[in-house]
C-alpha cells in the first residue's frame, strides 16, 4: 500500500507541475507520430499514381506489315492515354529533356522512329526487338524510378501482346492460304495419281514394245552380216569389171587406129590399081588376122553382155534391198525419236523423278539411239542414192555391152566376108574396081560403128571406174551400217532395262500420289477447320493468363508497413519517456527502494500503455486498419509497449545517459535486422545472427500475425517471447532499486533534475 501512496504522490507532483505534464503528454503522441504520420504518408502511394509526372515522346514512323500499315507508337500512346498509370506529358524531344535538367518529370518513355519496323521483323532471320527507352531521373526520386520500371515492364507486356496480336492475325490468314493451296495441291495430286496411273500403263507398253524393239535391231543386226560380205564381193567384181573395161576400150582404140589405116589403104587399093595384086594380097594377109581378131572380139563382147547383165541384176536388187533398209531405218528413226521425246516430256512432268539417276540414264540413252537412228537413216539416204547412180551406171553399161556385143557380132561377120572377099579378090581382081566403091562405103560404115563402140568402151571403163568406187563406198557404208546397228541394239537393250526400272518406278509414283492425294486433302481439312476470331487472336497473343490467389492478403503499403512502423514508434516513445519521467528518485524523500520501484516501473508501464492505446486509436479508427482480430490487436501492443520500456527503462536506470546510447545502438540494429521491411534472408549473414536476440523481431512477427495472417498461435508464441524479455529487465531493474544504490533526493531538487 504504502508503494502505491508513494506512486500517487509522484503523479500528483507530475500532474501539479506543468514542465513536466506538458512533455509528458508530449511524449504520449511520439509513437502515434511515428507510426500514424510514416503509415499515413504512405498508406496506399499507388493511388495516386497519376499525380506523378512522366514524358512520353513518340518519334515512330509507322510501318507495313503483310500489307497493313503498323502504327505501333500511335497505338501505345492510346493505351497509355486510356490508363491513369502515370501524369502522362506527351511532349517532344526536347521538351522532355529540358523538363528532366529541372526536374519536372521523373522519368521520360521515348518511342523510336523504328518501333514499328522493328515490331515487323519477327519473320526474319535475324528478328529485331521493338526498343522503348526508358530513362528515369533516380537522383530526383529513386523510388520513383523503382516504381516507373516495374510500370514499364507493364507497358512493355502490352506492347507486345498487341504486336503478337497483329502477327497472329497474318499468321491466320497465312494459315488460311495455306488451307486453299493445300486443297488445291490436293486436288492437282489427285489428278497427278490418276496420270500416274495412266503413265504407269503407258510405261508397261513402252516396256513391251523396247522388247520387240530389242529382238528387231538383234534380227536387223544379225540380217547386215551377208549384205556386208555381198559389198565386198560386188567391190571386188566391179573392180574386175573396171579393169577388164579400160583392156577393152584401149583395144577399141587400136582397133579404131588400125580401121583407119585400112581405111587409107582401101582408098588406096581403089585408086592404085597397078597395085591390086600385091594390096589383094595384103589385104588378104590383113582379112585373115582381122577375122582371127574379130572373132576374138566377138567372144569378149559376149563375156562382157553376160557380166553387164549379171551386174545389171545384181544392182537392181541391191537398189530394192537398200529402198527396204531405208523404210526400215526411218521407221526406227521416228520410234526412236517418239521414246526419246515422251522421255523427256516424262521427265519434265514430274521433276522428282527427272532427279532419278535411272531416268537420266535413260533419257541418255534414248537421246542416243535417236541420234544414232538419225545418222544410220542419213547413211541410209546415201547408201540408196550411190545404189541408184550405180544402177543407172549399170544399165548403160548392159546397154552398152549389148550394142558392143551386136557391134562385134556384125564386125565377125564382116571379117569373115572380108575373108571371103579376099579369096575371092584373088580369085576375081576383074570384080575388085565394081566393088571398090561398096568396100569404101563399107568401111566407112564400119569406122562409124567401131567409132560407136569406141566411146562405148571409153563409156563402160568410165561406168565401170564409177561402179567400183560406188561399191567401195558401199562397202564402207555397210560396215559403218553393222557398227550403228550394233551400237543400237546395244542402246536398245539399256532402253528395255531402264523401261523395266521405270515400270517399277511408276508403280511407285501411283502409290505415292495416292497417299500425297490423301494427306494433301486431310492437311486441307485440319487448316480449313481453324476459325479466327477476335477470341482467338487475343488468346494466341496472350495464352497465359495469370490467376492470382493471395495467402494472407495485404491491402496496400500501410497494412503490410504498419508492424514495422508500430514497433518503431513503441520503441521510440519508451526511450523519449525516460527523458521527461524521473528514472531513479521520488518525490517522497524518504521512500524506500522498493517503492521508488513500483513507484517508478507504473509510471514507465502507464506511459507505455497510453502510448499503446493511443496509437491503436489512430491505427484502427483513423487510418481504417484492418486487422484480424481487434481484442488480440489491443493486448499485443500493450505487451510490446511494456516489454520495449522496461528494456529501455533498465538501462537508462544501471547506465543513466550512456544508457540511452545503448538503447539507440540497440534501435539501429532492430531496424536493419527484424525483417520488418526487406526479407531476412537479405540482410548480410553477420546481421542475420542479432534478429533473435532483440525483441522487436518478435513485435514485427506478431503484429503481422494479428493484422495480416491470423496465425494467433504465432502471435502468441511472440506474446510470450516479448513478455520474457519485459520480465528479464523488470527484474534487473528491480535490482538496481533493492539494492540501495540510488539517491534520496528532495521533492525540490528532483523537480529540478527533471525540470
Amino acid at each position: 500500500m504504502k508503494s502505491l501512496s508513494v506512486f500517487a504522490k509522484d503523479i500528483g507532483a507530475a500532474l501539479r507541475n506543468p514542465k513536466i505534464l506538458i512533455p509528458i503528454i508530449a511524449v504520449l503522441f511520439i509513437p502515434v507520430m511515428y507510426s500514424g504520420m510514416f503509415l499515413g504518408a504512405f498508406w496506399d502511394p499507388y493511388g495516386k499514381m497519376d499525380d506523378l509526372p512522366v514524358a512520353v515522346v513518340n518519334n515512330d514512323q509507322g510501318a507495313v506489315f503483310e500489307g497493313k500499315e503498323l502504327q505501333a507508337g500511335k497505338d501505345l500512346v492510346a493505351e497509355l492515354k486510356k490508363g491513369k498509370d502515370f501524369n502522362w506529358q506527351f511532349v517532344n524531344k526536347s521538351e522532355a529533356e529540358q523538363g528532366m535538367k529541372d526536374n519536372k518529370y521523373y522519368m521520360t518513355i521515348t518511342i523510336p522512329e523504328n518501333f514499328s519496323q522493328q515490331a515487323t521483323t519477327l519473320m526474319d532471320e535475324h528478328p529485331q526487338p521493338a526498343q522503348i527507352v526508358f530513362e528515369p531521373n533516380e537522383g530526383y526520386n529513386f523510388l520513383a524510378a523503382q516504381i516507373g520500371g516495374t510500370a514499364v515492364k507493364e507497358i512493355q507486356s502490352k506492347v507486345s501482346q498487341k504486336v503478337t496480336e497483329a502477327y497472329t492475325e497474318t499468321l491466320f490468314d497465312q494459315i488460311g492460304k495455306v488451307s486453299d493451296g493445300l486443297s488445291e495441291a490436293g486436288d492437282g495430286a489427285s489428278k497427278l495419281s490418276e496420270g500416274a496411273v495412266k503413265l504407269d500403263d503407258g510405261a508397261v507398253k513402252l516396256k513391251e514394245n523396247l522388247t520387240k524393239l530389242v529382238s528387231g535391231t538383234q534380227e536387223l543386226q544379225n540380217g547386215l552380216a551377208p549384205l556386208t560380205q555381198g559389198m565386198q564381193e560386188l567391190n571386188s567384181g566391179a573392180g574386175k569389171l573396171s579393169t577388164g573395161a579400160g583392156t577393152l576400150s584401149s583395144g577399141l582404140e587400136q582397133l579404131k587406129s588400125a580401121h583407119g589405116q585400112l581405111t587409107v589403104g582401101a582408098e588406096q587399093a581403089s585408086k592404085g590399081g597397078a597395085k591390086l595384086q600385091s594390096g589383094i594380097e595384103a589385104a588378104a594377109a590383113g582379112s585373115a588376122k582381122l577375122n582371127e581378131g574379130l572373132q576374138a572380139n566377138q567372144a569378149g563382147a559376149a563375156q562382157l553382155a553376160a557380166g553387164a547383165k549379171s551386174a545389171a541384176e545384181g544392182s537392181g536388187n541391191l537398189k530394192a534391198g537398200l529402198q527396204q533398209s531405208l523404210e526400215a531405218a526411218a521407221s526406227l528413226e521416228q520410234g526412236a525419236n517418239a521414246v526419246a521425246d515422251g522421255l523427256k516430256q516424262l521427265a519434265e512432268g514430274n521433276p522428282e523423278l527427272a532427279q532419278s539417276p535411272e531416268m537420266q540414264k535413260l533419257l541418255a540413252a534414248s537421246q542416243s539411239v535417236a541420234s544414232g537412228t538419225s545418222q544410220l537413216n542419213a547413211g541410209q539416204k546415201k547408201l540408196a542414192d550411190g545404189a541408184a547412180a550405180l544402177d543407172q551406171g549399170v544399165q548403160q553399161l548392159n546397154a552398152g555391152a549389148g550394142k558392143l556385143s551386136s557391134g562385134a557380132s556384125e564386125l565377125a561377120a564382116g571379117g569373115k566376108q572380108l575373108a571371103s572377099g579376099g579369096q575371092e579378090l584373088l580369085a576375081g581382081a576383074k570384080q575388085l574396081n565394081a566393088g571398090q566403091t561398096q568396100l569404101v562405103d563399107g568401111m566407112k560404115l564400119f569406122g562409124t560403128k567401131l567409132g560407136e563402140a569406141a566411146a562405148g568402151g571409153k563409156e563402160l571403163a568410165s561406168g565401170a571406174a564409177t561402179l567400183a568406187q560406188g561399191t567401195q563406198q558401199l562397202a564402207g557404208g555397210a560396215g559403218k551400217l553393222g557398227s550403228g546397228v550394233g551400237a543400237l541394239a546395244d542402246g536398245s537393250k539399256q532402253l528395255d532395262s531402264g523401261a523395266g526400272q521405270l515400270v517399277s518406278g511408276m508403280s511407285e509414283l501411283k502409290d505415292g500420289s495416292g497417299e500425297l492425294a490423301g494427306k494433301l486433302n486431310e492437311a486441307a481439312d485440319k487448316t480449313g477447320d481453324i476459325k479466327t476470331t477476335d477470341e482467338t487472336v487475343t488468346m494466341f497473343a496472350g495464352p497465359v493468363q495469370i490467376d492470382e490467389h493471395k495467402v494472407n492478403e495485404v491491402p496496400n503499403y500501410g497494412t503490410g508497413f504498419a508492424p514495422y512502423f508500430l514497433s518503431l514508434g513503441l520503441f521510440v516513445g519508451a526511450l523519449i519517456s525516460t527523458i521527461i519521467l524521473p528514472i531513479r528518485n521520488s518525490s517522497v524523500p524518504d521512500a524506500s527502494g522498493w517503492n521508488r520501484f513500483v513507484s517508478r516501473t507504473l509510471s514507465f508501464a502507464g506511459m507505455g500503455m497510453l502510448q499503446a492505446l493511443l496509437a491503436v486509436i489512430v491505427m484502427l479508427y483513423g487510418l481504417k486498419l484492418d486487422v484480424q482480430n481487434v481484442p488480440l490487436f489491443y493486448l499485443f501492443s500493450f505487451v510490446t509497449s511494456l516489454s520495449f520500456m522496461f528494456l529501455v527503462q533498465a538501462f537508462v536506470t544501471w547506465l543513466d545517459q550512456p544508457g540511452r546510447f545503448v538503447v539507440i545502438v540497440i534501435l539501429i540494429f532492430q531496424l536493419t535486422t527484424s525483417a520488418g521491411t526487406f526479407p531476412l534472408e537479405l540482410i548480410p549473414d553477420w546481421m542475420k545472427v542479432l534478429n533473435p536476440l532483440l525483441p522487436m523481431t518478435y513485435s514485427v512477427k506478431g503484429y503481422k500475425d494479428v493484422i495480416s495472417t491470423g496465425n494467433f498461435d504465432g502471435m502468441w508464441s511472440n506474446t510470450g517471447v516479448l513478455a520474457g524479455f519485459g520480465l528479464v529487465f523488470l527484474v534487473l531493474t528491480a535490482i538496481y532499486f533493492l539494492s540501495n544504490r540510488g539517491v534520496k533526493k528532495s521533492v525540490n531538487a528532483e523537480n529540478a533534475v527533471s525540470a
